[in-house]
């Protein structure tokens, strides 16, 4: 199988991406709009791939904004209960209930090459079956206390190459990593 799975994600310094209700209003904070921003931008990052792969509570959330941000990136949903797609989403939202290794193998007969993976539990669930290559985590200086953890309690531990660190004056840390040992 060659595709590569990748996250690029934004966590808490404390490691959360969301509070506990699920609300990622600290990410929208006025200093953060427009900063100059080091390291891999999500502009650059989603030129580069081929669907975004997401779990249902994820995709509920993004449905709460006021506009689609994925326009021309297909977005497959990850969900074994039914999802309502709103109209205006139709084709270019997919809803597929198999496991994730099935999954990959499918989208990439489909000739899809780079996958993004987004949301806490699907993030999960693609580490523990060794299919995330790249982990690109983005540090926002703020505490939050309490939340929805980027990693909760794995089934095993993962190695990880460091590729890169970049700060921006914003108080913006971004890693990169690359996982070692998948597949």
């Amino acid at each position: 199988m060659d595709i590569k799975c990748s996250v690029f994600i934004a966590a808490s310094v404390d490691g959360f991406i969301a509070r506990p209700d699920g609300d990622i209003e600290w990410l929208n904070r006025p200093e953060y709009e427009g900063a100059e921003l080091n390291g891999v931008t999500y502009e650059h990052f989603i030129a580069t791939v081929d669907a975004l792969v997401m779990g249902r509570k994820t995709l509920e959330k993004v449905f709460s904004f006021a506009e689609w941000p994925y326009e021309g990136t297909p977005v497959i949903v990850l969900s074994r209960q039914s999802v309502e797609i709103p109209a205006q989403l139709k084709g270019k939202v997919e809803v597929m209930s198999q496991d994730v290794t099935r999954l990959v193998a499918a989208l990439a007969e489909r000739g899809m090459k780079h996958l993004y993976i987004d949301g806490g539990q699907t993030i999960q669930a693609f580490l523990e079956a060794g299919l995330i290559d790249e982990l690109i985590i983005t540090r926002i200086p703020v505490l939050l206390g309490q939340g929805i953890p980027l990693f909760s309690q794995l089934g095993s531990g993962h190695e990880l190459r460091h590729i890169g660190t970049y700060a921006s004056d914003n108080g913006f840390v971004q890693s990169r990593y690359e996982v070692s040992g998948t597949r």
